[in-house]
This record gives C-alpha cells, structure tokens and sequence, in this order.
C-alpha cells in the first residue's frame, strides 16, 4: 500500500561487529550459537517465544543515513552452499553473507536506478536478483549474484548488469523459478496488472506481454500447478492480491492470458498479499488495512482452492496483537507472517482443515509497541535449508533468526 512515512525509529539498535567465515557451509542441522538466544521472553532488547537472534546489522549500515527498509529475499549458492540475504532499503538493495549467521557481513549494496523510493522489491532466478521500484523509471535491475563469492574489501558499491525498462516504476516483482518467467505487478503498464518478463537469458530479459484485464495488482503469487484441480495440473497459475479481491489467471500461454475466476471477502481493507499452502489446497491472505478500517486484531484469511473456478471462504485467524499483518509464506505446516510492529510471527497450520490455527511463536523487532501502524517488519525471507530466517525491518533493518532448539 501506498504511505508517506513511518512514525518514527525503533528505540532499540544493536551495533554488531562482523567477521569472516568462509568455511561456513548451509547445512540443515545449524550450530551457530545464536547471540541473543531467547531467554525469559527476551532476544536482547527483543521479547521473544521460541525464535533466537542470530544477529542484526542495522538499516543506516545497510542504506546509509535515513535509509529505512522495506524487502527481502535470499539466495543459496549451488557452488559453495553459503546462504546471502538480500535486503532492500529505500536507497539500494543490500548483500550480506550469511555463512557465519551470527556475524553477517555486508558485501555491498547496489543503489537505486533512478530516485530513492519506500518501496523496492527483490527476487531471485538462476544466481540472479531481479529488482524492482516504486522510483520514476526504475524498471528492473539484473544482478548477477555469483559476483558476490570473491569480495575484497567490503562493503563495495555495485553496479547492475542487466537494466530491463519495458516499464518504469512498478510495487512488486514475482518470479516463477519452474518456468523462467518473471510477472512485474503494480507498474505502469497493462493498467497495473502483471508485465510478463521472460527471464530464462537472466542478462537478457525480455518482454512476454501482460494481462491487463483485472487491473491493478499490488502481489502475486505464480506456481506451476499441482494441486487437487487436476483441471489445471501442470498449468502456470497467478494468484493476485488485486486491493478489493483475489484473481486467479491461468498465465500458461503469454500471448492469452485467461481469468480462472475471482473472490472477495467481508471487511476487505486491502486485499494485500497471500501464499498457497504447500498442497495447493489453500489460499492464506493478508488484508493491510482491515485492521486499521475495522479495529480487528491481525486478521489473516484463509480461501479453500480445491476447485480453482469456484474458491471459497474456509476460516479467519486473528493474531494475539492489534499488528498490522504485511506478508505471510508458509513452510510445510508452518505460516510465517510479518507482522510489522509485532515483528515475525509463527502460526502452526496443521489443522488448518478444521479451521484451527495457533500461534507458536514469534520474536519482535519493533519493541516499542505493537500498535496498528506501519513500523517493524516489512518481509521475511524463511526459504532457507538451514532455517536460518531473514527479517527485514523499517527502522531495524536486518534480524536473522532462527526457531529455538
């Protein structure tokens, strides 16, 4: 969504000291000692329930002076397994090496295309990050990621490889890692709706069409199809978080994109941003505005998929704070969400079929309060082997973290 400004910072920064590691592999059994492990309900100057703080490199280190964050991402390399986090501030995007999680070093930072912006939005394919910007003319930035693996003297100043500028400023970018296609969605083309970029000669994007028929689109999420419709197997799916409904197109032939079928809900706010559990049953949504508009508690929706023409309504699951919820990505019976001023939340969906959710930790990287209001967590990034997880923050910049063993 659209806002001017943030509040004000978060009180509660930590400086940390970096090092290098570089025999520090990803592994799926971590050891790294966290640096704020979680005790008596406290990560440091974090209250906490089953997350430990790894570390945190703060927004002015990663951005500058007066930067602030907004997204992230990550990426592994296939070479040497050592894990990256990508984070986006309002004037760059930012490459820390995560091989020795508790002592992060940032590689460097890419500066915008054009003007600084609040929103910048970062994915990866085929060693490479694909950047996109609210900024006038931005498109979209190609970074070849393999360049980080020999940094001398960090943090250096990057320049892109690639500049795609079929569009200019546009909310968000999605990436279909299965086909090799990306879809640019808020942007100034196709009356906001998503920009197909094919993607597959990462250095040499170009353009695939789009589907404007649906109008504005602020998210997506695009999956090769796999789940219970087998009307639809193999079949390259959108699903759009499009501000007053959800969308579904069949995006399989670029030239004919086709709506499957749309939804909406009671006290829509923002219909924001939302992603499939991992069979393919279920839609978990994140409306921005319904807590502001209505007074709810985090309010996050869940839509029964199992026939893509004819979506329904399954269940609602209200947080335990009057939060903003902004992004949610599930992992196996896990939903995490980035809870903005309640920092990152943890949600057991495993009895999701009976309308149950619970909540079973979280660690909050916005201290001074929980109110309904966009300060704290922007996106998480919880994709890698290692469970390492990524937070990026408005005032906080960087948090890894990891569930407590």
């Amino acid at each position: 969504m659209k806002f001017n400004t943030w509040a004000f910072m978060a009180s509660a920064l930590f400086m940390l000291t970096n090092c290098s590691n570089d025999d520090t592999t990803r592994t799926s059994d971590p050891v790294t000692e966290a640096q704020f492990p979680c005790v008596n309900g406290m990560a440091g100057a974090y209250p906490c329930d089953g997350f430990d703080l790894l570390s945190h490199i703060s927004v002015e280190e990663l951005g500058g002076v007066g930067a602030e964050g907004n997204d992230s991402w990550g990426w592994t390399d296939p070479e040497t397994g050592k894990e990256y986090a990508l984070i986006g501030t309002t004037t760059s995007s930012a490459f820390v090496d995560m091989s020795d999680p508790a002592n992060p070093i940032l590689l460097g930072r890419l500066p915008t295309a054009t003007t600084n912006s609040l929103w910048r939005d970062i994915k990866v394919y085929n060693n490479h990050a694909f950047i996109v910007s609210e900024a006038a003319g931005h498109g979209m930035q190609v970074f070849d990621l393999t360049r980080l693996r020999n940094i001398e003297n960090p943090p250096q100043t990057f320049t892109a490889d690639a500049n795609y500028n079929e569009f200019g400023n546009a909310h968000n970018i999605v990436i279909n890692e299965d086909s090799g296609f990306a879809y640019i969605v808020g942007s100034n083309t196709f009356n906001g709706g998503p920009h197909f970029v094919n993607i597959q000669n990462p250095s040499n994007p170009t353009a695939a069409g789009g589907h404007a028929d649906d109008s504005y689109s602020h998210d997506a999420q695009v999956v090769t199809y796999n789940g219970p419709d087998t009307d639809y197997t193999g079949k390259e799916i959108l699903i759009g978080s499009n501000e007053n409904e959800v969308v579904i197109v069949d995006v399989t032939d670029k030239n004919a994109p086709t709506q499957i079928s749309t939804i909406d809900y009671s006290n829509i706010g923002y219909t924001h941003q939302g992603w499939f559990t991992e069979d393919m049953t279920y839609f978990i949504l994140g409306d921005e505005l319904d807590e502001i508009n209505f007074g709810s508690n985090s309010r996050t929706l869940v839509f029964d998929f199992t026939d893509l023409d004819n979506p329904t309504f399954h269940m609602e699951y209200l947080g335990p704070t009057a939060a903003i919820d902004h992004n949610v990505y599930v992992i196996d019976n896990t939903l995490y969400i980035a809870n903005y001023s309640a920092g990152i939340r943890a949600v057991d969906i495993s009895n999701i079929n009976s309308g149950i959710m619970v909540e079973t930790g979280y660690i909050d990287t916005f201290p001074t309060n929980n109110n309904t209001a966009f300060n704290g967590a922007w996106n998480i990034y919880p994709f890698f082997a290692s469970g390492n997880i990524v937070v990026s923050d408005i005032e906080g910049g960087l948090f890894i973290v990891r569930l407590t063993e």
